[in-house]
């Protein structure tokens, strides 16, 4: 490594793109850096499995940086040199390499964003920004696309991104099929007796990472099996996991992407978020990797298992991002239904006598991870008709998953699945009884609860807690035209039933802990 060097390029632990231009050739004046840094590792208390995954990433990234010849500093969590900020390291290394300008790659996060902002002032060098290169959209592409429109409808930018990239798309720009969106056709339930055979997962060792975690002192939670680490943390592995979810998941992908079973952690879903988000594997080739098994074999693929994939990526994803960009730092704050109560601390242990909760609790913990409709409409739909403060679900969410960076995971949280802010992301919020999940999971039937009773010992909690919300919020709610049914409902019933029901859901709110 040389003594000096007349520039520094900063690699986040989430920008582990091998064909940024920045790799296409080697200059021997550039000095890449990467960090394993504590203002990363402690914003919120992570699982364990998260912090693995991104420090394992990291540091196979940056050697293979090496072996093309690249110059990295790279420092490791409890090195000696180690400062606890990006900030602070940057100063030390460009300090010890007489650096004469640093260059950063626009990160996706808006608190570290305000930070590389201040760099030019704190390093007095000059200090340059460039794209990712990752995202189909720049920051600015989705306030331009709704400007001077009334609401950011998804399926509007949805179809503007199917024909801006040319997918699934017939001759005139028409979509494939007659339809743009077949997601009436991907709510189906796992069917009884289904024998479900789904990608295969990889394991490997990262006993030496766990080791190392825990000596540095850093907080997390859940849970690691440290010789039986199943997630992606390369290139070559995304890729492999890319082609065995085509091959083996990719068929029942779309009709059971809402399912929930207590018999399997994944389902058909691909577990490319993670890859994806830390950038080992771009959403473009995702979805013409998927797009192209469709056109190979349409004889094996139905058009909604590869259209309710392909919407998930090139629309929800941009959209969310979009929607991040477009309303920070003010969207952190909103807080619609004005909740303050504080989670349950079986959110942390998934001790609940709840089976949906439980199950869906410890399956996080375990794997760190869970997919969007146990999220939405099982943890995060509780936390809503029990009055959870935002922030408290968004550390929650934030911490917990290993696909969770701020740019998506506030939008999916505090937007779609808390409506806290008031309807800029869902068009209504997404609550439901008991019956919702009954009907798309087999929790209810292994339950201390019965689906069935809305009051009475054992009544299901969510059934109260359901009508309790419209209840509550009838003021801000009426206005919604997709609430007006179930307002109906509510206001119809006999003032007796709806007292009993409104002194269920209080019993249970008092005794949330031991619910």
């Amino acid at each position: 490594m040389n003594s000096t060097y007349t520039s520094v390029k900063l690699i986040l632990g989430d920008q582990l793109n091998r064909f940024h231009p920045w790799f296409e050739k080697v200059d021997s004046e550039v000095l890449f850096v990467m960090m394993e840094v504590r203002s990363e590792t402690d914003y919120v208390k992570h699982h364990i499995q998260k912090v693995v995954a991104i420090f394992d990433s990291m540091r196979k990234f940056a050697g293979e940086l090496k072996s093309n010849g690249h110059h990295v500093h790279y420092i490791l969590i409890n090195d000696s040199e180690n400062k606890p900020t990006i900030t602070e390291n940057l100063k030390s290394v460009c300090s010890k390499y007489a650096v004469e300008e640093l260059h950063y790659q626009l990160p996706d996060e808006y608190r570290v964003d305000q930070e590389l902002m201040q760099l030019e002032n704190n390093l007095k060098i000059p200090v340059h920004s460039s794209d990712t290169y990752h995202f189909l959209t720049s920051r600015e592409e989705f306030g331009e696309f709704f400007k001077g429109k009334k609401s950011f409808l998804m399926e509007n930018f949805y179809r503007h991104m199917r024909v801006k990239h040319q997918i699934l798309l017939e001759a005139g720009n028409k979509p494939l099929g007659g339809k743009w969106n077949f997601d009436q056709e991907n709510r189906k339930k796992v069917p009884k007796n289904h024998l479900i055979q789904t990608v295969g997962l990889l394991t490997k060792n990262v006993s030496d990472i766990v080791d190392e975690i825990k000596n540095s002192g850093i907080e997390t939670i859940g849970e690691i099996a440290p010789t039986k680490f199943t997630w992606t943390t390369t290139r070559k592995e995304a890729l492999e996991l890319l082609e065995n979810f085509v091959t083996d998941a990719l068929l029942l992908f779309g009709t059971l992407q809402d399912a929930m079973t207590e018999h399997h952690w994944y389902l058909y879903h691909s577990r490319l978020s993670f890859a994806l988000n830390v950038k080992l594997i771009s959403p473009l080739e995702v979805i013409k990797r998927v797009e192209k098994a469709y056109f190979e074999h349409p004889e094996l693929y139905e058009l909604n298992q590869i259209e309710g994939f392909i919407r998930q990526i090139l629309g929800w994803r941009e959209y969310m991002r979009g929607i991040y960009w477009s309303q920070m730092p003010a969207y952190s704050e909103l807080n619609f239904f004005e909740n303050e109560r504080a989670l349950p601390s079986w959110f942390w242990t998934g001790k609940t006598k709840m089976n949906c909760m439980k199950h869906t609790i410890s399956q996080s913990l375990e794997h760190a991870y869970a997919h969007h409709i146990q999220r939405l409409m099982v943890t995060g739909n509780f936390a809503l008709l029990a009055g959870i403060h935002p922030d408290e679900v968004d550390n929650w969410y934030l911490g917990i998953y290993i696909d969770a960076f701020e740019w998506v995971e506030i939008t999916n949280t505090r937007g779609m699945s808390q409506f806290a802010d008031g309807g800029i992301v869902g068009s209504k919020p997404y609550v439901s009884s008991a019956a919702y999940i009954n009907k798309m999971s087999d929790y209810c039937g292994n339950c201390q609860y019965s689906l069935d009773k809305k009051i009475g010992e054992n009544a299901c909690p969510f059934n109260s807690l359901y009508w309790n919300f419209f209840d509550e919020h009838t003021d801000k709610l009426r206005s919604n035209p997709r609430l007006g049914m179930m307002l109906n409902v509510w206001n119809k019933m006999p003032a007796n039933d709806k007292a009993a029901i409104i002194s269920q859901a209080n019993l249970y709110l008092e005794n949330i802990e031991t619910l």
